[in-house]
């Protein structure tokens, strides 16, 4: 179960209508907003006060915001939306019935696989709140990849994740590729996407640096 300090416990929940009233939306996010949200409860702050580390130069506190739903497929826009319009870096935790997943959001959302409550966990690393923050992007946009960190000692966290993207890109590349080639019938297109093919697995190994 996800736990920080009990000095950074808010425990506060957060009408729904304070969030979606505040927040610049289009009629359909609104609406999924109130069909889809249940309940928003404020956890917990990790910031100086509260977990006695020092204040990044970026990050001076991070929230953490659990969302629980009415139905597990929710409008993922939701949780941008509320993520972009706010000062503060947010870490949600969305659940639904014993069951919850992480989310945050860092030019893009970023969020895990849903696993039982039980099972989430998140290290709160570092020396500051900066460093904290980056390693709680870590833990999401890697956790269920074949991508590790290991791999990528020396590199910003900008650029692991434009690494993770470029690896993702040629996944869906390759597979659109192997998919075409099953189906081609003509031996020199097949030929021709095959040799594609090995193009873009050697990128794909170079990237992930096998």
């Amino acid at each position: 179960m996800l736990t920080f300090p009990s000095t950074a416990a808010v425990g506060r929940i957060m009408p729904k209508e304070a969030f979606y009233k505040r927040l610049t939306l289009s009629s359909e996010i609104r609406g999924n907003f109130v069909a889809d949200v249940k309940r928003i409860v404020m956890e917990y702050k990790l910031a100086s006060d509260t977990i006695n580390i020092t204040k990044g130069e970026e990050v001076s506190e991070i929230l953490v915001l659990s969302i629980e739903l009415k139905k597990q497929e929710m409008d993922y826009r939701i949780v941008e939306n509320i993520a972009r319009q706010n000062a503060h870096k947010l870490l949600f935790l969305l659940k639904f019935g014993n069951k919850g997943q992480l989310a945050l959001y860092y030019n893009k959302l970023y969020k895990t696989g849903w696993m039982p409550l039980a099972d989430i966990n998140l290290d709160a690393r570092g020396l500051d709140l900066d460093s904290i923050w980056e390693g709680f992007i870590e833990q999401i946009a890697f956790k269920n990849t074949d991508i590790t960190i290991e791999r990528m000692e020396g590199l910003s966290v900008e650029e692991m994740l434009n690494k993770q993207d470029a690896i993702m890109k040629l996944h869906k590349e390759i597979a659109k590729l192997e998919r075409l080639s099953r189906s081609e019938k003509q031996p020199k297109k097949r030929f021709e996407l095959y040799t594609r093919l090995q193009v873009l697995q050697r990128k794909l190994a170079e990237e992930k640096g096998e």
